[in-house]
């Protein structure tokens, strides 16, 4: 059984170990703990690029030692020459996952980073910026080793990507994605990065390097403009949350799926499973997958153009509605849908109690595939999540926010304990987050056991006829043969640790004694470090 770390103050944990030596760093030299994040954030950017970048998007949990959450909306939306009529005369039929076509949406990260900086200072942050940065610019301009988890899956639309422009001469060798350990520099990002560091954050929008962003757009025919990048900014919203017998648990409004992340805990709580890693606790979460996608593929959409409250579907009423629906013993329909995703989670708890749960993705491995040459950062491919369908709730209009799946947790228990969580993994996160949540909150274990323990996601994966419930090989096969018996299909991924199901992590802080206990994933290339 793994040991879960405790840490006497503080802590990080990231899916890289070099992003978690920068936040603490960050920690030791006096930072909080949201500067802390934002260091990581950057550097995460350099060291792990399939998975995040500067070209992508962002969500932030923060909760100060009192008790205010705070809640940023670092998601951008679609360019101004983004509409329906520009991809059917392309002949399009679905937004393309690769290449200029998908580079669609505005990236929201670096001004995420800017708010949350503002949030920083006004709770005591001092950090310069040049600090914050450094270890990022440091990796782009010396080098850093590939990172294992970069080639170790076979990549969706591989040709497509290989194909995008910038793409081959950033991030291949020979044609190929480089063995783990090689060496890699960033020096076009180093450089942005260093500008950044003096200039402000607000430049990736709004001055140089915004102005090189928007040229490199316009030569490869991207729907984003100048004026795109310059009227974005990053928001402030209001958390959703959930009530729990033991806990209330936070998360992100639409457009990011965060809902679901709620609906699920809410549904299986009402469930009254006794005893977890059964049959029950497992088929619970599983239909309680089902009904939350199925009430989150009809309400989460741009913000502005909700037609339900999202809240109204986390009262206890409605709640107890969903649950008294799911069979204690047999598997109902589920409609195939899945979207895949590459993503970091990184969580941080400082000193002071200071509270900090972030996502950060591209959406598909590399995003785009696309490399701006003069700022040598890749941009994502959130925008497929839009439909070329005008009567769909999610149709492509320029403006409008994509569904996002990112969806970062933070819970705050009755016995004052502060649990930052988090995954990645597209539709998988909510499932992820359902199982790691219920395994600590709800029956007992550690940390590491929880992020630990064999995990299942149930979807249609790409390409896939049918939905099945893929499961890691660690599972007791007892519990298998009886979730088969209730009529879920089985697929057994003969792998003991898969990296679609999720790289995650958890960090919470006791009030007695101050202690952090922290761990991330050992299915990612990262870990937990801390004071």
């Amino acid at each position: 059984m793994p040991e879960t770390p405790v840490f006497s103050t503080a802590a990080v944990a990231a899916p890289h170990r070099l992003a978690a030596e920068t936040g603490q760093t960050i920690l030791a030299a006096g930072g909080n703990a949201v500067e802390a994040m934002v260091a990581m954030a950057a550097t995460i950017a350099v060291v792990y690029p399939h998975m995040n970048g500067l070209g992508g998007d962002g969500f932030w949990l923060v909760r100060e030692p009192r008790g205010r959450i705070h809640a940023l909306d670092a998601s951008g939306p679609a360019g101004s020459l983004g509409t329906i009529r520009r991809y059917r005369d392309k002949h399009y039929d679905a937004i393309p996952p690769r290449g200029p076509d998908a580079a669609l949406t505005v990236a929201g990260a670096v001004s995420g980073w800017g708010l949350a900086l503002e949030l920083a200072r006004a709770l005591g942050g001092q950090m310069p910026l040049d600090l914050l940065l450094g270890d990022a610019i440091r990796f782009a301009r010396e080098g850093h080793a590939v990172a294992a988890a970069e080639g170790r899956n076979p990549l969706l639309e591989e040709a497509a990507l290989f194909a995008a422009p910038g793409f081959a001469e950033a991030f291949l060798v020979e044609g190929k994605l480089p063995e783990a350990g090689t060496q890699r520099k960033s020096l076009k990002l180093a450089d942005t990065l260093d500008r950044l560091a003096h200039a402000g954050l607000a430049d990736f929008y709004r001055g140089d390097v915004g102005r090189e962003i928007a040229a490199d757009l316009e030569r490869i025919e991207s729907p984003v403009t100048r004026k795109d990048l310059e009227r974005y900014r990053a928001r402030v919203v209001q958390p959703l949350s959930v009530r729990l017998g033991h806990s209330t648990v936070y998360n992100l409004p639409p457009p990011s799926q965060g809902l679901a992340s709620l609906l699920i805990l809410g549904m299986f709580e009402r469930l009254n499973v006794k005893h977890g890693e059964t049959p029950e606790h497992h088929h619970g979460l599983i239909e309680a997958v089902k009904r939350a996608f199925a009430i989150r593929d009809r309400v989460v959409t741009d913000p502005r153009e909700l037609t339900h409250n999202p809240a109204d579907f986390l009262t206890p009423a409605a709640l107890e509605r969903e649950a008294s629906m799911i069979e204690s013993r047999r598997a109902a329909p589920y409609p195939p849908r899945s979207a895949e995703g590459d993503t970091v989670w990184m969580g941080c708890i400082d000193r002071d109690g200071l509270a900090v749960s972030y996502i950060q993705s591209v959406y598909w491995a590399f995003g785009s595939g696309c490399v701006l040459p003069a700022t040598g950062v890749h941009w994502h491919n959130r925008g497929l999540g839009f439909s070329l369908d005008p009567k769909s709730l999610r149709a492509l209009e320029p403006g409008r926010k994509p569904f996002n799946t990112l969806n970062p947790g933070l819970a705050v228990f009755n016995d004052g304990r502060v649990l930052s969580y988090g995954t990645m993994g597209g539709d998988g996160q909510p499932q992820t987050l359902g199982q790691i949540f219920t395994r600590y909150a709800d029956f007992g274990m550690s940390l590491a056991d929880a992020v630990d323990a064999p995990r299942w996601r149930f979807d249609k994966a790409w390409g896939a006829s049918s939905a099945t419930l893929k499961v890691e090989d660690r599972f007791d096969p007892g519990l298998l043969r009886a979730l088969s018996g209730f009529g879920h299909p089985i697929q057994e991924l003969g792998k003991p640790y898969a990296d679609a199901l999720g790289h995650a992590g958890m960090l919470v802080k006791h009030p007695r004694n101050g202690r952090v206990e922290a761990v991330h994933d050992p299915r990612s290339d990262g870990g937990s470090l801390g004071l």
